[in-house]
């Protein structure tokens, strides 16, 4: 499976951040067609002491680099990507891997 990563840095305004990409950015993003999986997460920091050094952590899934290309390519992956700096007023940053299972999971739709 090929993941795209997305690091969002701590927005300026949070409760703005959280608004927009809950209202205009993810059903923006639900419109890409061929997304094999897509989890987002807000980061927790490891201790009591500071900020973790990402806010949100996103990950989209497909089965290969070319799909993951084509998805984005797409006019609608393009508005998506497009739409990222209307509220990613932290920085972002995209990482692209082949993921490893490990040890095989699944989110079942009453625990989400």
């Amino acid at each position: 499976m090929y993941r795209l990563t997305v690091l969002y840095g701590h927005p300026e305004n949070p409760a703005e951040f959280d608004r927009y990409y809950h209202e205009v950015h993810i059903p923006l993003a639900k419109k890409m067609k061929g997304l094999k999986g897509w989890t987002i997460g807000k980061c927790i920091s490891a201790d009591t002491v500071s900020a973790p050094p990402y806010y949100l952590i996103v990950s989209l899934y497909a089965k290969s680099a070319a799909a993951m290309q084509a998805i984005l390519d797409s006019p609608e992956g393009k508005e998506t990507v497009a739409d990222v700096p209307n509220f990613a007023t932290g920085g972002v940053t995209f990482l692209y891997d082949e993921e490893e299972v490990l040890i095989p999971f699944s989110l079942e739709a009453s625990d989400v």
